[in-house]
């Protein structure tokens, strides 16, 4: 079995995350980690292969030019091989040409199952997966909590406000994890040096074959963008006796009440 793993780098959570004024894409010049929902999905990929012999786990990856230390690092965890799109056509890419050139790097890949986080830290948007089933003809279990993988098929439950659910999907399968799944394991000192040797290819628009300047397609763009304003100062309640009425007057005029 062939298990694709995608992840993407993002600007580290523990810092100040900001849009570019300018061209209203996020500021990447701060430190850059490999998204923790990727890393999840990795783990998820590992421990299969590690019971299931045969099993390959390739990671992907489209991105600038910093991408390859994010890579380098799903290959130190255990990944067999991976494979960076880069091209500055890409740069600003939104959800459709993402999914769009995503999908064409795992065909020209070859696949039983590409396993992805629901939603990165940094873009949010939360539609790739069944973005990416769409493009490749194959169906999608997403935002599964737990997760079970055979040679045929795969299965979990997804955890809604509503309930939880157990679906299930033959393969081949796009399925996307939530944080509900384990912590990735940190990469060893062994699997730092291995990963040094392990293929690494970087592919570009041109060697998947997909024009992103056809202009019959719809792309969104960034029109405009602009700072959150600075938090206002909050009601202040003095208990001169009063202080129920007042706070009832405050939530009836927030309309939270």
């Amino acid at each position: 079995m062939k298990i694709i793993v995608l992840v993407k780098e993002v600007p580290d959570t523990y810092g100040d995350r900001k849009l570019s004024l300018e061209s209203g894409l996020a500021d990447r010049t701060g430190d850059v980690v490999l998204d923790e929902i990727g890393e999840r999905a990795l783990e998820v990929a590992l421990t299969y292969a590690e019971a299931n012999a045969g099993t390959e786990v390739s990671v992907l990856s489209m991105g600038p030019a910093s991408v390859p230390t994010a890579l380098r690092k799903a290959l130190a965890m255990g990944a067999a091989n991976a494979v960076h799109v880069l091209d500055d056509g890409l740069l600003g890419a939104d959800l459709g040409v993402t999914a769009e050139v995503l999908a064409a790097a795992i065909r020209r890949a070859g696949f039983d199952l590409v396993i992805t986080g629901n939603i990165s830290t940094d873009g949010s948007g939360g539609a790739l997966p069944s973005m990416l089933a769409e493009l490749l003809g194959v169906p999608a279990a997403t935002n599964l909590g737990a997760i079970q993988i055979s040679e045929t098929a795969v299965s979990g439950q997804r955890t809604l406000e509503q309930g939880s659910y157990e679906v299930s999907a033959p393969l081949p399968a796009v399925v996307s994890i939530t944080e509900r799944m384990p912590d990735a394991r940190f990469p060893n000192f062994k699997g730092i040096m291995a990963a040094k040797k392990k293929p690494f290819e970087t592919v570009t628009l041109a060697d998947l074959g997909v024009a992103i300047d056809d202009e019959s397609v719809a792309r969104s763009i960034v029109i405009s963008a602009a700072e959150r304003p600075a938090r206002a100062a909050g009601v202040k309640i003095v208990d001169e006796g009063d202080a129920g009425e007042q706070l009832a007057q405050f939530l009836i005029a927030q309309k939270l009440a």
